[in-house]
Formats: C-alpha cells, sequence, structure tokens
C-alpha cells in the first residue's frame, strides 16, 4: 500500500460530517473524537503490519479511489476506528452508565432528609456593616439547636466565643480544630464551622450561612450549594449580597420552598472621597491601606515606617492568630499603631476600627475559569465589600471614607463603585467521592486525575448550576499517583486545602502519603524533624515566608489527624507547637520592615524569591525588565505596582502604571540626591553605596559604559541637537 495514499484517505476519513455524528452518537465528542483519530492513525501509519480485514478494506479504498465504481468507501474503516476508540478509551463501552452517574441535574435529590421536611428560607440581604448576620445570629442563639456556616475559620470562632459568652453552649468545627464547649466532650445542641465540615444528616431548628454570594466561586461554591440545598434545619437564614436573592430563589423553587427576603441598609454613611491621597505624608490615624499583592504589602509598610509611622499589617497567608492580633494592636486606642495596611483579607472576618479606606490598587490578581491567574481591575462587589469596612458601626468612627492612592484610580473607583452588583448566575457542584468511586468500579485502570476528567467531560448541569475548578485536585492526584492508595484515601489527600505554589507544604503532603501508605504512623517527632522544629524568630522576610509555610504543613497535619487519626495520632502535640509558631511569626511581621531591610541588603536573589511567593519567579522577572526598560525603575513604590500585576494587557492600567511613575518622580524631584532618598527611605545602605560609587569608577577605568549607559548619551546628544536647532 501507498503509504501517501493510506494517510490522504485517513484524513478523509477524519474530515467526513456523517462520520463525526457516527462517533458522538458512540459517545465519542470532538475532543475524544480527534484524541481517537490521532491515534488510530499513528497506529496504521506506525505498524509493521495490520490485521487482514483491514488490509482489505485500505486496499479496497486505495484502488478504489477515482474510479466510478468503487471498491471501497473510506466510511468502511468505521468499524475499525471505534474498536481502536474504545481499546484506548474503555469507558466508550458502559457509556450509559458513566452518564447517568455524572448527571448533575437534580442536587435536591442528593438530600433525602433535607426533601422530608419543610424548610423555611429567610434571606437577611444587604450591604457591609448593615447588621444582617446580626439578626440571623440572634435567631440562631434563641434556638434550642442551630448551626452557623462561614467562610472563614475567623468568622466561626468569633460566633463560638460570642454564644458561649451569651450562655449558649455551642461547638467549634473546622477542617482542623474540635473544640467542645462542654468539658467531658458531650456534643452541644448549637455549632460554629467553616462551611465545608456543616453536617446534612444532623437535624437543627436554626442554620445560618453567611456570605452566599461565595456559592458562585469557582473553587469553594460547592460548599455553599451544599449547604443551602442539605441542611436539614426548620429555618434556614442565609445573609449575603442582594445579587443572589434571584439564584436563591430559583433554587428554592426547584425543592418547593419559597424564600421571604428582608433587605437591610448600611448602618453608617460611607463616602466617597474627591481626592486621592498621592502621598503617604497625607496619612491619617485609622487609615488602612489596601494592596492586592503581598510584594506591595512590604513595599508600602516600609515606607510608612520610614516615615516614623508604625503599622498594622494583615494578609491572607498570615496564620488566624497573627491576623487577630495585628488586628487588635490596630483597633487599641492606647496603642501607637494607627494604620493598618492589608490585603483583601480585611473583606470579611475582622471587626476593624477603620476611618478611611485607601485602595494603592484596583488591579487584582484573579483565577479565571480555567484556573488560569489574571490581572483584572476589582469587580464591584469586591469594591464594596473592602470598602464598606470603613465607619463599622459601633466603632469610634461614625462615618466611613474610601479613596485611592492614586487620583487617575479614584476616577475608575467611583465608576466601579457606581455599577449595579453583577447578579449571581449559577452554584457550584464538585463530584462527591461516591461518584467517583462508582467510577471507578467501571473505569478499574484509570487514574484518579483522568476519572475526574471523564466525570467533568461527561458531566451534565442545567442553567442553574457549575462544576467548579477542579485544577487544585488534579494537580494534587498526579503528584501522588504514584504512591500506591485506596481510591478513597487517595480522593482524601487531594482534598487537602493546601497552596500548591507552595513547594515545601506540596513535599510535605507527598511525604505523608508515602508514610501512610507504608502504614508507618505520623509522629509528632517525625514532623518536628521534617519541620526543623524548634523554629527561631526570622530574621528576613524569606524566613518569615518559610515559617507561614511551616505553619500550613501543620495545619495540613491537623486536617489529615481528623481523617485518619490511627496514622496521624499526635494532633494535641502539633496543636500546642501550632500556638508557640503562631507567636513567632507575631514577633516577625511586628518587625516586618525590619525584615525588609534585611531582605534588600542581605542579596538580590533573596528579594526576587520573596517577589516569587505571588508570581512564578520567570515571570517576575521578565516583568520587572519590561517595566524598567519602558517606564525606568526610578521609582522602587512606582515598580512593585508594576511587578504585582504581570501580564497586564489594558491600556488603561498601563496609563495608571505610568501616572505612578510620572507622580513618583515629580514627588523626589527637588528632595535631595537619589542616593540621599534612596538613604533616607531605607532603600540604599552606605556601603552598598560605597560598592556602587567603585563598581562605577571601574567601568570607567576601563572604558566599559553599560547599555543604559550609551542609550542615556545618546539620548543627551540628540537632546543638545534639538537646542541648537
Amino acid at each position: 500500500l501507498s503509504t501517501g495514499e493510506v494517510l490522504k484517505n485517513l484524513n478523509k476519513f477524519y474530515k467526513r460530517k456523517e462520520i463525526q455524528r457516527l462517533g458522538a452518537d458512540n459517545g465519542l465528542d470532538a475532543r475524544l473524537f480527534h484524541q481517537a483519530f490521532i491515534s488510530f492513525r499513528k497506529y496504521i501509519m506506525e505498524s509493521s503490519s495490520v490485521s487482514a480485514d483491514l488490509h482489505i478494506i485500505l486496499n479496497d479504498i486505495c484502488c478504489g479511489a477515482g474510479k466510478v465504481c468503487l471498491l471501497g468507501h473510506v466510511d468502511d474503516l468505521f468499524p475499525f476506528f471505534l474498536r481502536h476508540a474504545k481499546q484506548i478509551f474503555p469507558m466508550l463501552d458502559c457509556m450509559d452508565d458513566l452518564r447517568k452517574i455524572s448527571d448533575l441535574r437534580l442536587p435536591p435529590n442528593w438530600y433525602p432528609d433535607a426533601r422530608a421536611i419543610q424548610r423555611k428560607i429567610i434571606f437577611h440581604a444587604g450591604p457591609t456593616n448593615s447588621g444582617k448576620t446580626y439578626h440571623a445570629i440572634q435567631r440562631f442563639l434563641s434556638a434550642k439547636s442551630g448551626i452557623y456556616c462561614g467562610p472563614l475559620k475567623l468568622l466561626a470562632h468569633e460566633i463560638f466565643q460570642k454564644s458561649n459568652d451569651a450562655n449558649v453552649p455551642c461547638d467549634l468545627v473546622t477542617g482542623e480544630e474540635r473544640v467542645y464547649a462542654n468539658e467531658d466532650a458531650r456534643q452541644a445542641p448549637h455549632i460554629a464551622c467553616t462551611i465545608e465540615m456543616c453536617s446534612t444528616n444532623t437535624p437543627y431548628e436554626v442554620a445560618v450561612i453567611d456570605e452566599i454570594q461565595m456559592i458562585r466561586d469557582p473553587a469553594r461554591g460547592w460548599a455553599w450549594t451544599r449547604a443551602l440545598l442539605g441542611l436539614c434545619a426548620q429555618e434556614i437564614h442565609v445573609c449575603g449580597e442582594a445579587a443572589a436573592i434571584d439564584l436563591v430563589t430559583e433554587l428554592m423553587y426547584t425543592t418547593g420552598e419559597e424564600v421571604e427576603v428582608r433587605n437591610y441598609e448600611r448602618l453608617t454613611p460611607l463616602t466617597v472621597l474627591d481626592y486621592a491621597l498621592e502621598s503617604l505624608d497625607n496619612l491619617q490615624p485609622g487609615d488602612c491601606i489596601v494592596c492586592f499583592s503581598k510584594n506591595d504589602i512590604y513595599s508600602v509598610s516600609r515606607q510608612i515606617e520610614a516615615r516614623g509611622l508604625e503599622c498594622a499589617v494583615i494578609y491572607g497567608s498570615l496564620p488566624p492568630g497573627t491576623k487577630l492580633e495585628q488586628a487588635k494592636k490596630f483597633n487599641d486606642p492606647n496603642d501607637p499603631c494607627k494604620i493598618l495596611v492589608a490585603t483583601d483579607a480585611i473583606g470579611m472576618g475582622l471587626n476593624l476600627c477603620i476611618r478611611r479606606i485607601i485602595f494603592n490598587s484596583i488591579l487584582k490578581p484573579t483565577i479565571n475559569e480555567k484556573g488560569e491567574k489574571e490581572i483584572d481591575t476589582i469587580t464591584t462587589s469586591q469594591a464594596l465589600q473592602i470598602a464598606g469596612r470603613a465607619g463599622r458601626y459601633g466603632s469610634s468612627f461614625k462615618q466611613g471614607e474610601v479613596t485611592t492612592m492614586h487620583h487617575d484610580d479614584l476616577v475608575q473607583l467611583k465608576e466601579i463603585l457606581n455599577e449595579p452588583v453583577r447578579p449571581v448566575k449559577a452554584a457550584g457542584l464538585h463530584p462527591t467521592a461516591e461518584q467517583i468511586e462508582m467510577f471507578a468500579y467501571h473505569l478499574p485502570d484509570a487514574t484518579l486525575s483522568n476519572l475526574i476528567d471523564i466525570f467533568v467531560s461527561l458531566s451534565q448541569v442545567d442553567g442553574l448550576y457549575f462544576v467548579c475548578n477542579i485544577d487544585d485536585f488534579k494537580f494534587l492526584a498526579d503528584m501522588i499517583q504514584h504512591i500506591p492508595l485506596n481510591l478513597r484515601s487517595r480522593y482524601v489527600f487531594c482534598t487537602a486545602p493546601l497552596n500548591r505554589k507552595e513547594p515545601f507544604v506540596c513535599t510535605t503532603l507527598l511525604k505523608f502519603a508515602r508514610q501512610f501508605s507504608r502504614n508507618e504512623p505520623l509522629t509528632f517527632d517525625w514532623l518536628c524533624r521534617h519541620t526543623k522544629w524548634p523554629l527561631a524568630v526570622p530574621k528576613n522576610i524569606k524566613e518569615l515566608v518559610h515559617l507561614e509555610a511551616v505553619h500550613d504543613v501543620f495545619d495540613l497535619y491537623l486536617w489529615l489527624s481528623y481523617r485518619f487519626m490511627d496514622m496521624f495520632p499526635d494532633a494535641v502535640l502539633v496543636r500546642d507547637i501550632q500556638k508557640k509558631l503562631d507567636d513567632i511569626i507575631q514577633a516577625g511581621v511586628c518587625n516586618i520592615t525590619k525584615l525588609i531591610r534585611a531582605s534588600q541588603s542581605a542579596a538580590a536573589p533573596g528579594a526576587a524569591e520573596v517577589v516569587s511567593q505571588d508570581f512564578p519567579l520567570s515571570r517576575t522577572k521578565r516583568d520587572t525588565r519590561a517595566v524598567s526598560e519602558r517606564y525606568g525603575a526610578r521609582s522602587t513604590e512606582a515598580l512593585s505596582i508594576a511587578v504585582g500585576v504581570p501580564g497586564d494587557r489594558r491600556a488603561k492600567n498601563l496609563k495608571a502604571y505610568r501616572a505612578a511613575t510620572r507622580q513618583e518622580d515629580l514627588k523626589s524631584h527637588g528632595h535631595g540626591s537619589l542616593a540621599n532618598r534612596l538613604l533616607r527611605e531605607g532603600l540604599l545602605t552606605q556601603e552598598m553605596l560605597r560598592q556602587l560609587e567603585s563598581e562605577w569608577q571601574d567601568q570607567h577605568r576601563n572604558g566599559r559604559y553599560s547599555l543604559g549607559s550609551k542609550r542615556d548619551d545618546q539620548n543627551s546628544s540628540k537632546e543638545m541637537g534639538k537646542k541648537k536647532k
């Protein structure tokens, strides 16, 4: 057979619409059809021999091509193609069963206990600081039994404390912790928990679901859907943005339950100022600067303390205890710390006495539906959530104010705040362990990552739902695939809450899984050796970041200890050293400015590693270089803003970068030499200055100039020429 003729006819077979339709009828969607054809073509073209019946068909097709009376037709290849496809995609033989398992069109039917009772749904709708959650909690406290479901450990802990302070026995349940109100470890009638930990089997009189708008979250939305549809409570009190009212009403319509809506207005006025801060010299007590990257947090806090002001620092990866201590420090009227620098972590979970919110930038890294990181302006919902923290009801500030660091951002912020909040369109879903186990029964040789892929590709959802992003799950599944674990244990390890961008935490999970597979308990001594406990107070930012990672490792151990108690037996001891580590991290954060200086004076690679905590190192270097070449790296603050938002393609954001750089240049003009300004702000030491001077003199003596120097000289010559003309 002529390989050229065979290849031409195979490609003709692939392009025929009739063949594609036949493939779809047999369970091959466009993606699977393409993959199956590539494999089928490779099998035919690279095999030294094929089966006799396939050879005859190919011969008839090639010999009959172009003749009036055809010996064969390319469509005759379909039975052989389908047989090959079933070999590489075994699920094609049991496609009907798999489609039934992955049918997600009726989630309310997954919770028969909740469907057996008639629940009353009350939606408390309103902006931040409107008292909506307060009213729901009052009903929770007055009930004979109740459950509070919140998005954060801090919120669950706050309700746990409030309940017990009000003489209402309440237990605390999070992924890593169980705290009983009763000394004999008897379960209390009230429970405060993180939303993933709520029970859909226990009956309650009242349930409170906080921050219901997070039902659209691409990663965690499934937990709100599960709580809303599955909680067995006579009354379900839902708290959140009014944007979620329509979706909740539609979801409850499918369960035959009505929704009562109670609207709330903000309790204190919030004013958007007509002027930007422009300079950190204009800071006042009660101000909170909001940044969207850890790099900006470091930069801004250093510049504030360089002005002789003390500031508290709060960002997402800090332990809860450290966040509370920093909040307490900022709120204390007798503490000299009157400025707060924070990420959007302050948007919920912390009670703060903020007078004015200042957005350092309105650009924020986000994760899109494909799991890719993008840079975009903050949404109206995010802006309102953060701005609403100013002027909290009951605090010393009776009115809240909001502005931006730069004037260009202020115009855009006003537009964002004036836009209506986009309605929540769909609720998240996630495949359960039981569904994956049923898939594995039909596909025993498939990996967990492949099972998840097949499940998502076959899943059917109606317009009210979407399948949550599973990239983190697949990442962990691929990472531990080579370790021999049963499917249920493997699934649990893959649902562990960790940041996959922290290498130390990921390698620790790998070691946990490996030792677990050997049936060797992970003891306290083993964990201390692995983390090199005891640890010292950090001397620079790199060490502080490592301590945060170690804290996450302790969290991971505690999380696994509640799922595999016999294999992770030392939860009590680990919790004790985690509290000590929290104190060590607090000491580091209190001296964060000194840590930043130490990091900068040590070595440039250390600084690069700090930046890479938020963004990949290669990307950070590329973006830093691009910003330096385009706008000039004359301002550390402007550069840090640019580095904090890599990959930005939008013209208005580039305009903001340029404006920030120009403003810094204008401010620095006339305030002494550049060297003096860098020394004054702590960006340069005398030793570094002497070293730079020595290197510059060596270059001049050797006649070597950098490209930048030549370019500057050429630009200067051109300018002189223009002036002469």
